[in-house]
C-alpha cells in the first residue's frame, strides 16, 4: 500500500482553523487562570496550568507562523496536536466547573 502525498490546500483547510481555535481556548483559559483564584484548585496546580497553557499557546503561534511561512507546507504532528486537544480538554472541564461553582453561590 502507498500513500499519497498530502495536499498543501487540504492541509491548510484543516489545520489553520484547528489552530485558531486552539489559539482561541488557550487565550479564554489563559486570561481566567490569570484573573481568579479559583477556590476549587490548590494554588499551585493552577499555577502549573497556567504556564502549560501558556506554553501550548506559544508552540501554537510558532505552528501557526510556519504554516503560513511555508504557505501551508508545514504540518503539525499528531502526537502534539493530541496533546493540545487534551490540554483544551482539560481547560474546558475547568471552565465548567468555575461556570457551575458561580452559578451555585450566586442563588
Amino acid at each position: 500500500m502507498f500513500a499519497l502525498p498530502p495536499d498543501p490546500d487540504l492541509l491548510k483547510q484543516v489545520l489553520a482553523p484547528l489552530l485558531e481555535d486552539f489559539q482561541y481556548w488557550f487565550e479564554r483559559s489563559s486570561k481566567l487562570l490569570q484573573s481568579t483564584q479559583l477556590d476549587f484548585m490548590d494554588a499551585a496546580d493552577q499555577q502549573d496550568l497556567l504556564g502549560r497553557v501558556l506554553e501550548a499557546q506559544q508552540a501554537v503561534q510558532v505552528a501557526q507562523s510556519l504554516l503560513a511561512a511555508t504557505d501551508g507546507q508545514a504540518g503539525v504532528e499528531m502526537t502534539v496536536l493530541m496533546g493540545w486537544h487534551k490540554l483544551v480538554t482539560e481547560c474546558w472541564s475547568l471552565s465548567m466547573q468555575h461556570r457551575s461553582e458561580n452559578k451555585g453561590s450566586a442563588q
